[in-house]
């Protein structure tokens, strides 16, 4: 099963950050990818094999190439770690919200009585 702690170590590489912003833009095989980045082959190659055990690339073969493109399935895990995180930060900004409220109402009922 791969966690939001995978995907993050997977890109918390450059190199394989730069290979995902590669593959965002289209499918490519090693070679492709390799002449973009200034990373041999069997780098590449390397990256690529984290990568898919991030479930971050998946990949084709075609003729003698495999040909890698994004999959969703880490980019998920990673997905509900962060909403789960934001909606944990939303919830205590909305407690807060709500205490500074009462508290500013409390301050305004006790300035007005003493008028």
């Amino acid at each position: 099963m791969v966690t939001y702690e995978t995907v993050l170590d997977a890109l918390g590489d450059r190199t394989r950050r730069q290979i995902i912003e590669c593959l965002r833009a289209s499918p490519a095989a090693v070679g492709e990818l390799a002449a973009q980045l200034p990373v041999s082959r069997p780098a590449i190659s390397q990256h690529l094999r984290i990568l898919r055990d991030s479930h971050l690339v998946t990949f084709e073969t075609s003729g003698t190439r495999n040909v890698y493109r994004l999959h969703p399935a880490g980019v998920e895990s990673l997905r509900g770690w962060l909403e789960g995180f934001w909606s944990t930060v939303l919830e205590n900004f909305a407690v807060h919200a709500e205490v500074v409220a009462g508290a500013r109402a409390t301050y305004v009922e006790k300035g007005s009585t003493h008028e």
